[in-house]
């Protein structure tokens, strides 16, 4: 399970170093990874202090700090 976490937030973190910030919505329909991998790893991320988490307006946003 946490080598699926770990590929899911270096996904994640590849995402965002490429298109910038992005809503939580986007980033899971445009990798590929289950809601509940991409949860898992944006948890994973943000202990790691290597990730942002906005709300604007609706949406969730993720950024690399």
């Amino acid at each position: 399970m946490a080598n699926t976490i770990g590929d899911a937030a270096g996904k994640i973190w590849k995402y965002l170093e490429k298109h910038g910030p992005t809503s939580v919505t986007k980033v899971t329909n445009e990798t590929g990874v289950s809601k509940n991998d991409i949860q898992r790893a944006i948890g994973w991320l943000l202990k790691e202090d290597k990730l942002a988490i906005e709300l604007i307006g609706r949406a969730e946003t993720l950024s690399l700090k």
